[in-house]
């Protein structure tokens, strides 16, 4: 999942991450499947600190800067 969601435009990803709740659920399954596709202490760390903090909107922000500079999220690579 994760793959897909990285190899879509990255305006698509960004909309996808602008929208409240569903940022976080798309947040949450993009990590989880990064951990589990390829499991990194980095990528675990990532999803856990998401799964617990990631409903603020400032993790959001921070994702949504470093998919426009990077092309992937904040501590994750699938």
């Amino acid at each position: 999942m994760a793959k897909k969601f990285f190899s879509l435009p990255r305006i698509v990803q960004i909309i996808l991450l602008i929208i409240p709740i569903v940022g976080w659920i798309v947040e949450l399954i993009v990590r989880w499947s990064a951990v589990f596709e390829k499991f990194t202490i980095l990528n675990l760390i990532a999803a856990l600190l998401y799964t617990f903090l990631g409903w603020g909107i400032i993790l959001q922000i921070v994702d949504i800067i470093w998919i426009l500079l990077f092309k992937h999220l904040f501590l994750t690579k699938a």
